[in-house]
């Protein structure tokens, strides 16, 4: 049986398609971030308190809440903070994940009676080189 045109462009369209999906899923697959969220603080199980993305002034703390699945056990997140306004980066601080589903967050916190200035920020989270969420939040 001969193919048509048709017929093989059909079947080209769905390898590629294949092989895109089994390339996603390659590269993605020490882990998969489910939320990720701003918030005043975390609680005693990890779950964030105060979910924002807009802090009052004199704010000296900020958490990032990560959700994530499918994990590789203890593969390191690393989170990077910036002050968006003046383009300045803060901090980097790491996120051991040490189960395959969970939650925890990771805290940005200015020394004792120092508070954060005034502007717009962003933390990403990344694995390796790769960003896998960003997010944006503002001190008023």
């Amino acid at each position: 049986m001969r193919l048509g045109k048709i017929q093989y462009i059909l079947i080209l369209i769905f390898a590629c398609s294949l092989a895109l999906i089994l390339a996603y899923h390659l590269i993605n697959r020490d882990i998969h971030i489910v939320d990720a969220k701003t918030a005043v603080t975390v609680n005693e199980d990890l779950m964030p308190v105060k979910i924002t993305d807009s802090f009052s002034r004199g704010t000296s703390r900020v958490y990032c809440w990560i959700k994530w699945r499918d994990a590789r056990i203890n593969i390191e997140l690393m989170t990077k903070w910036r002050y968006l306004t003046d383009d300045i980066h803060i901090a980097d601080h790491a996120l051991i994940v040490p189960k395959k589903d969970g939650a925890g967050g990771v805290e940005l916190a200015m020394p004792e009676g120092k508070a954060l200035p005034s502007g717009s920020y962003r933390v990403d989270i990344l694995l390796g080189n790769r960003v896998l969420k960003s997010i944006a939040f503002k001190v008023e």
